[in-house]
């Protein structure tokens, strides 16, 4: 496609990893970010084989793999010590298989500043709240009834909560409480594994080794802990003292980490919801990322699919002359697996993050056992890794 001009609402994994792909296409880009200063949101994440296959296109993976925490294996057990996760990504027989450990802070410091070595303008304090379709293109609209454009493309990458797609999907009963903390010495806890302890699905802690994030002096892990949104007002009033009692009686070995944290301000709570946009394309627009499709984060995949989401846009527009086209070509990269992961979220959520006391009965005496027999050992790793349903060779990001 020749060169146009492209809008991209939002300066988080999405809408960077998109401008960097178009611009390098020769298309001409502006990204439009609410904050004055652009900054991350959240703690710590996982970076899987297939979002870091588009980083490595992106001449930037092996810069985060060395800032972050290469990550093995995946462990968690219940209260009483069984284990009930054993996932090793050495399961997928494949070069390259491991998870990255990463602060979303790092993620975003390398994809920012190599969009600003690229040159592509990044608009600040632009609150959007609309766009406006005239004939074939696009301007945006603002909360001061300021107007861009015109654009013969608007990338949205606005996230869960908006403002261009419709409303739909549900709030998750569950969210989570994170804190990024240093790591001391002593800890006892692998530096290439995620961690998780459960008691029954109603709570879940983990810890994840995440390098070293920007201006902290040192390795990280990010601590979280599993929490009803309709109970947070509950976890305040019972003081910070209570729910420290509480996770380390569930898990001992967390007791430098709890010592760090001196306020609740030192934890986040993140609420998650699940939506799926049936139509994520539409004149002009696309709909990408958590705009597009989020989860509950228990698989961890949306970084990820986010990553994917962009590259298939940047082949979309390769590939096609027209853009309407090319929209539907990338819609058609993705839908498949979109879809595959949004179900399988849809399926795993209870068995973490529920208020039953049958699933994670069925889930510590049956499936945990037999977990650890092929080929379901490859099957827990090739869903961990985003690998389900092979999304990387239609991209052509394949070995």
């Amino acid at each position: 496609m020749i060169p146009i001009d492209i809008a991209i609402a939002g300066c988080g994994p999405a809408g960077l990893a998109a401008a960097l792909l178009l611009a390098r296409d020769g298309h001409r880009v502006t990204i439009f970010e609410r904050f004055e200063t652009p900054q991350p949101v959240g703690s710590g994440l996982m970076l899987q084989p297939t979002g870091l296959a588009v980083l490595h296109r992106l001449e930037l993976g092996h810069a985060l793999i060395a800032r972050g925490a290469p990550i093995a294996h995946l462990f968690g057990q219940n209260a009483r010590q069984r284990t009930v996760l054993d996932v090793h990504y050495a399961a997928l027989r494949r070069d390259g298989a491991f998870g990255v450990g990463i602060h979303r802070a790092t993620l975003f410091d390398v994809l920012h500043a190599a969009a600003i070595a690229a040159e592509i303008p990044i608009e600040t304090g632009k609150s959007l709240c609309a766009t406006e379709l005239h004939g074939s293109k696009r301007w945006l609209r603002f909360d001061d009834d300021s107007r861009s454009g015109p654009f013969d493309l608007v990338v949205d990458a606005l996230g869960t909560r908006t403002p261009l797609a419709p409303p739909t999907g549900r709030s998750l009963a569950y969210g989570a409480l994170w804190a990024s903390l240093d790591c001391p010495p002593e800890l006892g806890f692998r530096r290439d594994a995620l961690e998780q302890r459960y008691r029954r699905a109603s709570v879940m802690a983990g810890v994840l080794p995440i390098g070293t994030p920007p201006l902290a002096n040192g390795p990280q892990i990010a601590f979280f802990w599993s929490l009803r949104a309709d109970r947070r007002g509950q976890w305040q009033s019972a003081g910070l003292d209570a729910w420290k009692r509480e996770v380390s009686t569930l898990w001992p070995a967390t007791a430098p980490l709890l010592d760090q944290i001196d306020t609740p301000d030192r934890l986040t709570f993140a609420a998650y919801a699940h939506r799926t946009l049936p139509r994520p394309a539409e004149a002009a627009m696309i709909h990408i990322g958590d705009a597009w499709h989020s989860a509950s984060p228990q698989l961890g995949q949306g970084a990820n699919m986010a990553l994917l989401d962009a590259y298939a846009l940047s082949q979309g527009l390769r590939a096609e002359q027209d853009v309407g086209d090319a929209l539907a070509h990338a819609v058609a990269l993705r839908r498949r697996h979109v879809l595959l992961y949004q179900g399988m979220s849809s399926l795993f959520t209870p068995v973490y993050q529920s208020d039953s006391h049958l699933i994670p009965f069925i889930r510590d005496t049956i499936v945990g056992p037999l977990s650890k027999i092929w080929p379901a050992t490859w099957i827990q790793a090739a869903m961990v890794s985003g690998l389900i349903g092979n999304p990387l060779s239609p991209l052509g990001l394949g070995r």
